[in-house]
């Protein structure tokens, strides 16, 4: 049983990542408070995305990579007005399915981090993006 090592490239990647995603979360906690627009961070992971996608299983690592690639998406649905300042329900519903989408990234990167399951235990996965799957039935897909 292989044990990632604490002090370990992985570990300082998942840290700066995890830092990263709690301060864009604070910044659309903001959002929904005040409903001003929030320019996210992406420098952490930029940074070490080598290392992630070197060291995460290919599914995690690509859950945390979507998730980074919808920041535009998001960060234009926070700028997004209707009349009197109105926000579109899609808009709403993006901004909210990224946030949940980062606490589940902060959950499956944390996880990487510990012993492998026992062989009786299920590996822990991602969920299929919340945002996948509301750009999916946005286009016409399913949800």
């Amino acid at each position: 049983m292989i044990v990632p090592d604490p002090d370990g490239p992985l570990a300082r990647a998942v840290a700066r990542v995890d830092r990263e995603l709690a301060g864009n979360l604070e910044l659309a906690t903001l959002y929904d408070q005040t409903r001003q627009a929030a320019v996210m961070e992406i420098g952490e992971f930029g940074a070490v995305r080598g290392d992630l996608e070197r060291e995460l299983p290919a599914e995690t690592f690509a859950f945390v990579a979507n998730l980074y690639d919808g920041i535009v998406a998001v960060e234009a649905a926070m700028e997004r007005r209707g009349p009197a300042g109105t926000i579109k329900d899609a808009d709403r519903q993006l901004v909210e399915a990224w946030e949940g989408d980062a606490r589940e990234a902060q959950r499956v990167l944390r996880a990487a981090l510990l012993p492998p399951p026992a062989p009786s235990e299920p590996p822990v996965r991602p969920k299929r993006s919340l945002v996948a799957r509301l750009r999916d039935a946005l286009r016409g897909g399913s949800a």
